[in-house]
């Protein structure tokens, strides 16, 4: 299964040069970067752990690029995705999100169905991956055969 986050997600992953290109277009707008992990990555879940400050007085990629490999080499099995806050309505708004890095194996979700009164159907997900522990969800245990 591949999960789609953010802009880009239907491309093949991203090279570090095209990351590198991606992070000049949104520092030349002026738009600040931070970056976010996380070992879920059900849809509904926003809320992903930030990596260090956002990034307000850079104007060059190369740090940030130095800050996303700090990051892959912290959580090698974790999403990691890069975001950009364009503030020109006068509050954080998020210009551009996409994912530089995804674990080597991603478990998936599986589609639960109740039915209820009336013949209605409810859905909902869950991810394999929250089967495991917090840190230990995208590790050799979750690998499959």
């Amino acid at each position: 299964m591949y999960l789609r986050h953010g802009a880009f997600s239907y491309l093949p992953e991203l090279t570090d040069e095209e990351i590198t290109l991606q992070v000049r277009y949104v520092l030349e707008k002026g738009w600040p970067v931070s970056l976010e992990y996380t070992d879920d990555p059900h849809p509904r879940n926003v809320y992903w752990e930030l990596w260090g400050l956002p990034m307000f007085d850079l104007d060059e990629p190369d740090g940030v690029l130095s800050e996303i490999n700090e990051c892959r080499a912290a959580f090698p099995n974790h999403y990691i995705r890069l975001l950009a806050y364009d503030a020109r309505l006068g509050r954080q708004t998020t210009g551009l999100s996409f994912l530089v890095q995804r674990p080597k194996v991603e478990p998936g979700f599986r589609l639960d169905r109740t039915e209820s009164a009336g013949r209605l159907q409810r859905y909902s997900l869950h991810s394999y991956a929250a089967e495991s522990p917090m840190g230990k969800r995208y590790g050799d245990a979750n690998r499959p055969g």
